[in-house]
């Protein structure tokens, strides 16, 4: 979720883990085969990138994710990712999301959910990191081509102000191959902005994944319009990247 550019996180994370091949489980009540399917994922990425910034301070992080869905549509689950150890954040994140997801017409789906970012081992006399956030997406299909909007929302908490973040997002499968290409574009304004001097900026991303049994493997450029601080420790934190993911679904 976070998926491949994902403050802890965005609910893009959600909708990756969501995608993840799900298998039937047994159900605990019937004995057979249920309406329940569990699905997860665990990620190697050369960057944990959320929304074109470094949190990860440009080092490799391990990312797992568990998710349990329903036939109705709704899902809950887990998603995490190590850090650098800092007061702030600890060294892992572990963010817990759900929501409820559905067809609305042929090729086109809805999702709402929910997202609480934790930070277990927060230490900063600045007080709590975790908050939570909402979002809401729309998703079409055309033949091989995917588009999804997204809006999310987190408001002022203990840990933050409010803010507001936007995406678009296509993707489209090459046909005849295990190849799928991206592109996307979002727009943070709010608390979750503020690594950029006006609190706002635009990050956007492009780039290719291969599926390969359950694994997948995918490279991502991203890239945002930050200004630089002439502070290298910070501006290499939103420089320019290509980002690598190594996946592998169960």
């Amino acid at each position: 979720m976070r998926f491949f550019d994902t403050a802890g996180a965005g609910l893009l994370f959600a909708a990756a883990a969501m995608s993840a091949p799900a298998f039937a489980q047994d159900d605990p009540i019937t004995g057979g085969g249920g309406p329940l399917s569990l699905s997860g994922e665990v990620a190697v990425v050369s960057d944990y990138r959320f929304r074109g910034i470094s949190l990860s301070d440009e080092e490799i992080a391990l990312q797992p994710s568990l998710t349990l869905s329903h036939e109705s549509g709704f899902y809950a689950g887990v998603w995490g990712s190590t850090m650098p150890d800092n007061p702030l954040s600890g060294k892992f994140e572990l963010d817990l999301y759900g929501g409820y997801a559905t067809e609305i017409a042929p090729g086109t789906s809805v999702d709402a959910g929910v997202i609480w970012y934790g930070y277990p081992g927060n230490r900063s006399w600045a007080g709590p990191a975790d908050y939570v956030e909402f979002s809401g997406k729309l998703s079409h299909d055309i033949g091989p081509l995917s588009a999804t909007g997204t809006v999310a929302y987190a408001p002022a908490q203990r840990s933050m102000g409010d803010s507001w973040y936007y995406n678009l997002g296509v993707s489209s499968g090459i046909p005849n191959t295990p190849v799928t290409v991206h592109a996307g574009v979002g727009y943070s304004d709010g608390s979750l902005a503020l690594t950029a001097p006006p609190g706002d900026y635009v990050d956007w991303s492009l780039g290719a994944s291969y599926v390969v049994g359950p694994a997948t493997l995918s490279a991502r450029y991203i890239d945002t319009d930050i200004a630089k601080t002439g502070v290298r420790a910070v501006d290499t934190l939103y420089d320019p990247t290509v980002v690598f993911t190594l996946g592998l679904a169960f």
